[in-house]
């Protein structure tokens, strides 16, 4: 049975579906002496006739064996088939890919890449996975977003820089930059120390600022809320503050001095090939990051 051949078995269907080695024949594209040739070799593989002939115009009938063999072959040819189309399609980028995230990249960056991708592929499978711990699990998934380098065989894919900025409400401070020295005893609405926290304190306590947190909350929703309610003021990286740049009862400022940047990455596993989805979808990232950045760019030269 090991040297029963998938063509074979084809040109088995074929007969069975015509009628006769000819028609056959004819349908695959065949001679009809290479039809009989493969049915040749089929009964060999399986030792038995899998059609009896007749002779002349009458078609042939299959055997017992024949029709054992054509079931099981034609689920057979139905898998293969399964798999060429499903291999089409991954090349086509209609597979799956699962992509980690973070609160503002899910809210800003990630909307944007999903629609393109969809639009391009709208078989596709997109899983997110919002996971923030530290280190992330790159593993786990095909791309992976992070706002700092991750220790590991992993490459690294530098997508932009995320200032911190100071978003109060409406009339606590002046038009234009925040220094720093002014948010001392001031009432602030914050992330839990767990997150990018450290980075603003550590600011905090090298100018010898010693704010009044109010509030802490790990959802930027709910720290912007806040905000809005005139609790305090928070400082948020740009990403957080793009969906509330023209919310009437914030006013968003620079810190002076400020602390250091976000670096965003796309990160994936060294030394691994990529599905043309995740190929793609790396690609649209590095787009619509460059996008950002030039928009940002723009607005501060006219500011």
């Amino acid at each position: 049975m090991s040297e029963v051949e998938l063509r074979h078995v084809a040109t088995m269907a074929a007969v069975a579906d015509e009628g006769t080695f000819g028609r056959a024949a004819v349908r695959l594209g065949y001679t009809q002496s290479t039809v009989s040739q493969h049915i040749a070799a089929l009964e060999k593989a399986v030792g038995g006739s899998v059609f009896d002939r007749p002779g002349g115009p009458k078609p042939v009938r299959i055997t017992p064996l024949g029709a054992v063999v054509l079931s099981h072959g034609r689920d057979l040819l139905d898998r293969t088939q399964a798999m060429t189309d499903a291999v089409d399609r991954f090349k086509a980028g209609e597979g799956r890919i699962d992509i980690g995230t973070f609160q503002s990249i899910s809210n800003v960056l990630l909307p944007q890449v999903v629609r393109r991708l969809r639009e391009e592929h709208p078989g596709c499978d997109i899983r997110l996975i919002e996971d923030e711990s530290d280190p992330p699990p790159v593993d786990k998934v095909d791309l992976m977003f992070f706002d700092a380098r991750v220790r590991g065989d992993f490459e690294h894919l530098k997508l932009l820089d995320d200032p911190y900025l100071l978003v109060a409400p409406r009339g606590a401070f002046p038009d234009g930059p925040v220094e720093v020295a002014d948010l001392h005893r001031a009432p602030m609405v914050a992330w839990p120390p767990t997150c990018d926290q450290p980075r603003v304190e550590q600011l905090f306590a090298s100018q010898d600022v010693v704010p009044r947190i109010v509030f802490r909350a790990a959802g930027n929703e709910a720290v912007l809320a806040m905000v809005r309610s005139g609790l305090g003021s928070a400082v948020l990286p740009r990403l957080v503050l793009d969906s509330v740049a023209d919310d009437p009862a914030l006013t968003i400022h620079d810190l002076h001095p400020s602390p250091p940047r976000r670096e965003i990455y796309l990160i994936w596993q060294a030394n691994r090939t990529h599905s043309p989805l995740t190929h793609r979808a790396i690609q649209l990232a590095t787009e619509t990051a460059a996008t950002m950045s030039t928009g940002r760019a723009v607005a501060r030269l006219n500011e």
